[in-house]
């Protein structure tokens, strides 16, 4: 009975490693299939054929360079709102489907955002433009609208008495010229969307007007608690990107100096406003999922540097390490066959079936692969080979001490375990620690060295032991010299 369960065991190991191997590599499999339809009139369906997700370094894409707006940002917080900045464009990518982008903060005021497999520059600025930025704006008091009036230009002020002068024919003062430039400014408030915790449309029972609602989180309500408070009174206008939200989508654009806004009432507590303004279900909508997504802490305008990067660099790379890799595996396997004869070729076995999983995980998954990942997948294969290790050892000493092979072989996998576990275990903490607090390249390496860690050990526990216990009570059991 153990042994018909050994043999039904190898036999699922076997068609696992054939599923795995031609997931990860269809393209023999797809020509005999071809074949075999051509020839000899077979209906063999292809094997399902999924590419390798690669990264920018590998397969290319687009490059972008933005430059933040931190003029109104305190120095000591320049730095937060600049992480803050990126960790919110990151998140905006990927809900846009690209995976593993690369976005570094260059300098104080610089992000470089390196979008993987996008080709289309402005189809890359569309999906970063797409991120909001919400903001609050007062009116200017009396006494910055004097300190504005100052710094008009008289060249200014005198072609707008002119202008007056001939449209309407009466003479305009300097003052009344004054007046109207200065009328409709607006400053920002500290209130704005890096406070939103939640947008969503809502329609008003009493006018059935649709609406959007905004929640903000704690210290956002304290903010828009002393914003309205000492606006009582006075206009708050709402801008989205620049613009005010009542039309963000018309032909004439409100900008931050047009004067178009609710008047406050009284203090607002609680930490809610509405939106309100002409706006269609789909619009409100539209604007409710922008600001869900995250809005920045900080403006950023059009990129000052963008570019298409080739994968040249990245594909000679891409060869060189795998060339190294397959080397290396080549030389790991002559060493477990000349150091530990066939239980080396059994662990070379089942180190091939590893990979053959590894790769097709990697495509389920799916994951993106980069130089670095690829470095992590590596280093995952030392890890299954030094368990391979630690298990034949264990087995040889149980052997010497003239066990028989079913009992060295459990013996040795009983003892070697405490060890494979524990390093096994402190290797994927770290992996861990460095996915959760790590950024881009340093979160591909970390997962991809995860995977090759959970899947090696299934390597050595499960399929190298079956292979082990497959020989015992065999003819090959008692030929001492291929075990030790």
């Amino acid at each position: 009975m153990q042994k018909k369960r050994v043999h039904l065991v190898l036999l699922g190991i076997l068609i696992l490693a054939f599923l795995a191997g031609n997931l990860s590599y269809p393209k023999y499999f797809n020509q005999a299939a071809s074949f075999l339809r051509e020839k000899a009139h077979i209906n063999v369906p292809d094997f399902w054929d999924i590419p390798f997700k690669l990264g920018l370094d590998l397969q290319g894409g687009t490059d972008l360079i933005y430059e933040a707006d931190l003029s109104n940002i305190e120095i000591g917080e320049r730095s937060q709102k600049m992480e803050q900045l990126r960790d919110t464009i990151e998140r905006r990518v990927n809900i846009y489907g690209v995976t593993e982008p690369v976005i570094q903060i260059q300098g104080e005021n610089r992000l470089i955002v390196e979008l993987a497999g996008v080709k289309n520059i402005k189809e890359a600025v569309d999906m970063i433009g797409e991120t909001p930025y919400l903001e609050f704006r007062e009116i200017l008091s009396e006494e910055e609208r004097q300190k504005e009036k100052e710094n008009i230009p008289e060249e200014q002020i005198t072609a707008m008495i002119e202008l007056i002068k001939e449209q309407t024919g009466r003479d305009a003062t300097r003052e009344e010229v004054l007046e109207m430039f200065t009328f409709n400014l607006t400053k920002s408030t500290e209130l704005t969307g890096e406070y939103l915790k939640k947008a969503e449309v809502a329609i008003d029972p009493s006018t059935s007007e649709i609406q959007i609602k905004l929640k903000f989180d704690k210290e956002g309500s304290e903010l828009f608690e002393k914003v309205t408070e000492r606006n009582v009174g006075k206009p708050l206008a709402i801008f989205l990107d620049g613009m005010s939200i009542i039309d963000t989508d018309g032909d004439e654009k409100i900008t931050a100096n047009d004067f178009y806004a609710p008047v406050v009432q009284q203090k607002i507590s609680g930490g809610e406003a509405v939106i309100t303004g002409e706006m269609s279900m789909e619009k409100a909508r539209k604007i409710a999922q922008r600001l869900n997504s995250g809005a920045l802490p900080v403006k950023i305008g059009e990129p000052i540097s963008q570019k298409i990067v080739g994968p040249t660099l990245g594909k000679i790379s891409l060869e060189k390490s795998l060339f190294a890799g397959v080397c290396g595996f080549l030389v790991i396997i002559v060493f477990l066959i000349i150091f530990y004869r066939f239980p080396g070729f059994l662990a070379s076995l089942s180190l091939g079936i590893y990979i053959a999983l590894i790769l097709s995980l990697f495509k389920l998954i799916p994951v993106t692969l980069t130089l670095a990942g690829i470095g992590g997948f590596i280093l995952s294969i030392g890890m299954a080979v030094d368990a391979n290790i630690l298990i034949f050892s264990r087995m040889r000493e149980e052997l010497k001490e003239e066990k028989s092979f079913i009992v060295a072989l459990e013996d040795g996998f009983r003892r070697s375990w405490p060890s494979i576990r524990d390093g096994n275990i402190t290797t994927l903490i770290v992996a861990l620690i460095l996915f959760w607090f790590g950024t881009s390249f340093i979160k591909g390496f970390a997962l991809t060295l995860s995977i090759g860690i959970l899947v090696s050990m299934f390597s050595a526990i499960f399929i190298t032991r079956n292979f082990l216990r497959a020989f015992a009570g065999t003819k090959l059991e008692n030929i001492k010299w291929i075990w030790r």
